[in-house]
Parts: C-alpha cells; structure tokens; sequence
C-alpha cells in the first residue's frame, strides 16, 4: 500500500490539531511540522487556512452523515429517528471541537435555514427531513412542513448538548444521556399524531 498523499496527510495533521486543541491549535506552521512539509508547501493544496478549516469541516458533516444514513436502514421509523439524534450526541461528546465549529460557531460558509436546506445542502439534516417524510407517510407523525420539524428536533438536541457541554446540567454523562433521550421522547410525543 502506498503512502497517503501530501494533500491526505496534511488533512489528518490538521485534523488532530484541531481534535486536540480545536481550531485556534490549526496553523499552517504546526500542520507542516506535524507533515514534515515547509508551510509553504500546503498552499499547493490548499489556498489558505480557512479553506483547510471548511475541509475539515466538511469532512466532519459527511462522517455524521455517513453514521446518520448507515442507522436510517429499516425497523421502526421513530426508533430510526431517535436513534440519529443519539448519534449526534455521540459525535459531540466523541469531538467536541470538530463539533463546535461544525455547528456552534458563527462562520461566514454555514448553511442557512430554510433556503439552504429545503435546496438539501445539508448532508446531515437530509437524513433527519426523510426521515420526518417517512414518519409522517407512516401516520406517526402530525402532518406539517418535514423541514422545520427536523430543525425543531435538532434545535432541541443541539440545546441540551450545548448546555451540557457548559456545565448546565449536574448530571454524569450516563444519567445526561437518560434525560437526553426521556426529552426527545417527550418532545416526539407532542409531535405523534
């Protein structure tokens, strides 16, 4: 098997700075020693540091997409449902900065709702609206605009996770994630038909 290529090894050397220290630790200077590569060398692959953060970022909302679509085969649509906004939580607990910047940091690149969405430039939220579809063609779900559902889910997901991440809630992580999913629970209740 042959080595990664420069352009490979310089994603993953950035990758673990940020997943160490978060976005602030992504230099070009750090990246190059982690590569063995003179800064200069990574604008050949990418223009700038910014345009190396949005990869990344990128990457990171196809890894959830990926788990998202991978959980999303048959069984009961709501415990599908459920189930990806467990994986969400995973995703934030496992990479907190990766999700930070993916979710909760102001960047000029972010998808905007509803225009970006309803166009699916969303490879994460796409999994959640058919699924929402899906409920709702089942009769599990009230009728009603699939995409401002699935913004309300993961509104109410994010919101806990944020505030859990800030020390909001007293509990451990076992008994977060138990109140985590009696919420979303409650909150699907209120959205059966």
């Amino acid at each position: 098997m042959s080595p990664p290529a420069t352009a490979e090894r310089i994603l993953r050397a950035a990758r673990a700075l940020f997943e160490q220290d978060g976005a602030g630790a992504v230099s070009m200077r750090r990246v190059a020693e982690a590569v063995g590569i003179t800064p200069m060398a990574i604008y050949r692959h990418f223009p700038n540091r910014e345009a190396l953060l949005k990869r990344i970022s990128d990457d990171s909302f196809q890894e959830i997409a990926h788990h998202w679509s991978a959980r999303n085969e048959g069984g009961d649509v709501l415990a599908r449902l459920l189930a990806i906004q467990r994986i969400y939580l995973d995703y934030a607990l496992s990479h907190p900065h990766l999700f930070d910047h993916a979710f909760s940091v102001r960047r000029e690149d972010a998808r905007k709702f509803p225009e970006d969405f309803r166009a699916r430039r969303s490879p994460t939220l796409n999994v959640v609206a058919d699924v929402v579809v899906e409920a709702q063609r089942a009769g599990l779900l009230r009728e009603g605009d699939a995409w401002d559902i699935a913004m309300t889910l993961w509104a109410h997901t994010h919101g806990l996770i944020a505030l859990y991440r800030a020390g909001r809630f007293s509990y451990d992580e076992r008994a977060f994630r138990a109140f985590y999913d009696a919420s979303l629970g409650r909150l699907l209740d209120g959205l059966k038909t």
